[in-house]
């Protein structure tokens, strides 16, 4: 059996190869998220709440048991960012993620057959059902939630509450407050 593309035809096996080929390349550019660490790969999470005024209110960090999949810590850091809110009885939100894939796929029309569908459209209802919203900003301006989802990867705890900051956080909640900016590299 073969394929025609482009007005060439291609065996199935050299159809197969290529896809096999390309989702390789893509997986291997997403192993150097800050959410995965380790050998093997550990996937983690996490998240920080502030007022207003940027002064840290809490934070939540965890591993993802069984998985090494930058999406799937991504959406599950927001799906935790927004169920934690709507626990601390937060009426305004806006939730910033470096992940502008996840972004998308929370905006747009979710294929039925998506892998992470249900989790996706469970973050959609939350969103729906809040006065909250999903912006996007560059991981050098998210790097408090990077340590803590670096903090995640690295414990066995599914979900922590850090109702203070680690220790090892306030440097970098003292860097966001004064405004240091850093360039991307």
């Amino acid at each position: 059996m073969a394929a025609t593309l482009n007005n060439e035809t291609w065996s199935l096996t050299r159809l197969c190869n290529n896809i096999h080929n390309s989702t390789d390349a893509i997986q291997s550019s997403f192993q150097r998220d800050g959410s995965c660490l380790g050998s093997p790969t550990r996937a983690g999470f996490g998240g920080v709440f502030r007022n207003s005024a940027g002064f840290y209110l809490s934070g939540f960090s965890g591993f993802i048991p069984n998985s090494t999949d930058i999406l799937l810590a991504e959406l599950t850091t927001i799906y935790h960012g927004l169920s934690k809110a709507i626990e601390m009885g937060v009426d305004d939100l806006i939730c910033y993620s470096d992940s502008l894939l996840s972004i998308n796929l929370i905006s747009a029309n979710t294929p039925r057959f998506h892998i992470y569908a249900v989790l996706i459209q469970d973050i959609k209802d939350m969103l729906f059902s809040c006065n909250y919203s999903l912006q996007h900003t560059l991981r050098e301006g998210n790097q408090c939630v990077d340590y803590l989802a670096k903090l995640g990867a690295s414990s066995d705890v599914e979900i922590y509450t850090h109702s203070s900051p680690p220790v090892d956080l306030l440097p970098l909640l003292r860097i966001d407050a004064s405004g240091i900016f850093f360039t991307r590299s």
